[in-house]
């Protein structure tokens, strides 16, 4: 404000007699200001703002109190744990004779215990240290705070009350000295000495001198009151920093021993060398394998029944399988084994083949006559009951939807050749099947244009494949009519015949189910 009046002064000329009334009527208002603080209705506490603060600062050394309390239970937490965890620490070894005894790993790791409860002692002095000298001085320093609050409550309240008791008094003088004076003006004859306004008004002069000493008094005692509070303030802001410096110190020491250890714990474990033990184990003990040792080869692997004939396969490859829901193909792994079952694999992985996804019973099931060597896929069908199918999906949906019937189950291969191959296995392992006939000639533009009615190109030649007439024969000599039958279709596949007139032969061959 004084620098914004100097630059003002600067400026106008006039500015040094507006500064000096200025001035002046600042002191004069500054007076008046105290003047009117100090017979405001509330002027006889004026240290009631003092205490106030003073029950901060209280306040405020308390929570500085708990604060290192609860560093020091921190400190003293983290040595017992540390002494807890230096006796995970199990030393000397329970398998002794697996470790060096001396300039090994077992010295390490007493160096590692005994630092442990080395930290752990660094951090409990110090916090011993913390509740004994620190906390119990903030303590210290708490108490000399509520005894200044109850000097300043007795000193400043002493004197408070005797200037309000001379303030009444003042007021019952004033009040008897305009009475008097009523009663002078109203009845002059019935004045009484001690009634003379005179008299009074000496009375009303004396209270007053008196109350003024009194008011004095309580402002004397006061301002001494602020100046004693205000040191008193820089003596509790000195200790809180000593303690805090106090605190420093102490942790610092502890800091630099806790890092001293653990360097020195890092130092002894670097020394280690990583052979070092093994070099001592390998060199006692007779028991480790030589490096040089060959490895054993999967593929002499020796154990009873490999070579059974009931674990050998009748035929492996790749075959497509008409799903039975979707109606649509799907290439899998096939394995024919003598047992009669045609499992069903999806790669030719020997390390996945664990279980099979799809599995069929041959010996109760029929097996078709295989598609022609001019049909565009090479296909054949195996017809059985629901038993012979073993699969979790095909049992979980036959028990659900009560399927107890018969089903055709449709295989595709990838040539005629493999698909001859897998259908003369699968011959010798059912319990019956089908062969195809000799082929009546019915070519001619009349007769196929009569066949195929209402019927597309496309179609015609998916259906030519299927349509058959089956006729079965029963009883002795049946292998070899059957063997009889297939070289004819064979011929007659060879030759080119048309597929639309073929026949077929039941034949139910007294096969065993394991013979090939």
């Amino acid at each position: 404000m004084s620098g914004f009046v100097m630059r003002e002064t600067h400026r106008d000329p006039d500015a040094v007699s507006r500064t000096t009334s200025v001035s002046r009527r600042s002191t004069l208002s500054r007076s008046q200001t105290l003047i009117k603080k100090n017979i405001a209705p509330h002027d006889l506490r004026p240290s009631d703002v003092i205490i106030e603060r003073f029950v901060a600062w209280k306040a405020i050394v308390k929570q500085l109190i708990a604060y290192f309390e609860g560093i020091a239970d921190i400190e003293n937490n983290t040595a017992r744990e540390l002494t807890k965890l230096g006796g995970v620490i199990q030393v000397p070894f329970r398998a002794g004779n697996q470790f060096l005894g001396q300039g090994g790993l077992q010295d390490v790791f007493y160096n590692i215990r005994d630092k442990t409860r080395t930290i752990a002692d660094a951090h409990a002095n110090l916090g011993r240290t913390i509740d004994t000298s620190i906390v119990q001085h903030l303590q210290k320093l708490r108490s000399e705070i509520k005894g200044h609050i109850r000097n300043v409550e007795r000193d400043t309240g002493r004197l408070a009350t005797t200037v309000a008791r001379e303030r009444e008094n003042s007021t019952k003088q004033i009040a008897e000295l305009a009475r008097a004076i009523a009663l002078f003006k109203n009845t002059p004859m019935a004045v009484t000495a001690k009634d003379d306004p005179y008299v009074q008004n000496v009375l009303v002069a004396k209270q007053l001198q008196k109350q003024v000493l009194e008011e004095n008094a309580l402002q004397k005692s006061i301002v001494i009151m602020q100046q004693s509070s205000a040191h008193f303030e820089e003596g509790i802001v000195r200790s809180i920093q000593s303690t805090w410096q106090t605190f420093d110190e102490w942790q610092s020491r502890m800091s630099a021993t806790v890092q001293e250890t653990w360097r020195t714990l890092s130092e002894s474990m670097a020394s280690l060398s990583p052979d070092r033990e093994w070099v001592e184990f390998a060199a006692r003990t007779d028991h480790l394998l030589d490096p040089d040792t060959p490895l054993r080869n999967p593929d002499t692997i020796e154990y009873p029944f490999k070579n059974d004939p009931s674990v050998v396969v009748v035929h492996v490859g790749m075959l497509e399988r008409k799903k039975k829901w979707s109606r649509t193909w799907g290439e899998g792994y096939f394995v024919l084994t003598p047992a009669g079952w045609l499992h069903e694999y999806p790669n030719s992985d020997p390390n996945s083949r664990a279980t099979p996804s799809f599995s069929l019973f041959l010996p109760i099931c029929t097996l078709g006559p295989p598609s022609t060597q001019r049909s565009r896929s090479h296909k054949f069908q195996l017809e059985g009951k629901g038993e012979a199918e073993s699969s979790r999906r095909h049992s979980i949906l036959a028990g659900k939807l009560g399927v107890g019937g018969s089903h055709s189950y449709s295989f595709r291969a990838r040539s005629h050749e493999e698909m001859m191959e897998w259908w003369h296995d699968c011959r010798m392992l059912v319990a019956r099947y089908l062969v195809a006939s000799e082929s009546m000639d019915r070519s001619g533009p009349v007769e196929a244009a009569v066949r195929a009615v209402g019927y597309t190109a496309d179609d015609m030649r998916e259906d030519s494949e299927e349509e058959s007439s089956v006729e079965e024969e029963a009883g002795a000599g049946a292998g070899a009519g059957a063997e009889h039958e297939q070289r004819k279709a064979e011929r007659h596949s060879t030759a080119g015949a048309s597929f639309v007139g073929r026949r077929y032969s039941l034949h139910d061959d007294a096969v065993p189910a394991y013979s090939q």
